[in-house]
């Protein structure tokens, strides 16, 4: 893979080299690979159609998380939270230890491996919050909540050069990964002031389905703001806002 350099960009395919844009620029590569009918039929090829499942099957679980948390997930993300979300969860289809190799799922591995997931690598949740929280999920009656010890926002939140506000907000996901469907509900604080005062304790809590036998994906998020003229802005457009997988409960 090499990189376009100079004032004009290409993009297309020419003489077997093909040309196009990505996030890290404009980019060449030499056009080539394996026909499509040959990788589908060709036995010499059944471990490459086995990784193509589970790696679909990884994809498809990330977007039904993301869709399922959308709300809080459009204020928190970073450029390559998809391609990220996928690696980790195609660890997770990769600790299957009941379905065959290439029908492994994301639902029959290990969850757990996803607690601690950032959504925003640009400001992640451990290097923002310096204060204790507790989640709990009862999956009785559907509860899921996340209690914050009282803490003084300057000192124990890392903010962004102009914050003068911040919100911290939470959320529960019941997701069913074979079907692609998912029950959210969240939370928030009101939008507080970014000073040294001592804060009180923070309460937030999210209810969803009552005994679901399906995974719940917490996740606890800051959101920061800058005061204009008694208006609260996003600051640099959420571009620092911190979101994270802080809990996964499993029946």
């Amino acid at each position: 893979m090499a990189k376009q350099t100079g004032i004009i960009k290409l993009k297309g395919t020419i003489g077997g080299i093909s040309f196009y844009k990505t996030s890290d620029g404009h980019l060449a590569r030499e056009k080539g690979g394996v026909e499509a009918s040959r990788i589908a039929n060709d036995p010499a090829f059944q471990r490459t159609r086995e990784n193509g499942a589970e790696f679909g099957a990884a994809g498809k679980g990330g977007k039904v998380l993301r869709n399922a948390i959308r709300v809080l997930l459009q204020n928190a993300k970073d450029k390559r939270v998809v391609s990220r979300l996928t690696t980790d969860l195609l660890k997770v289809v990769k600790t299957d230890s009941t379905n065959a190799r290439g029908l492994r799922t994301v639902e029959d591995g290990n969850l757990d491996l996803l607690v601690g997931f950032e959504f925003n690598t640009n400001a992640k949740l451990g290097a923002t919050l310096f204060t204790p929280f507790v989640n709990a999920f009862d999956r009785v009656s559907g509860d899921a909540s996340v209690s914050i010890a009282a803490f003084a926002p300057s000192i124990r939140v890392a903010a962004p050069t102009g914050t003068t506000h911040f919100k911290m907000v939470m959320g529960a996901a019941e997701i069913d990964f074979s079907a692609e469907t998912s029950t959210f509900e969240s939370d928030e604080t009101a939008i507080l002031p970014y000073d040294s005062s001592q804060g009180t304790a923070i309460d937030l809590t999210a209810t969803i389905t009552a005994n679901s036998t399906l995974p719940v994906i917490q996740v606890l998020g800051i959101e920061f703001y800058q005061e204009v003229n008694g208006e609260m802005y996003p600051l640099k457009n959420g571009s620092y806002n911190a979101l994270s997988v802080t809990d996964i409960d499993t029946v």
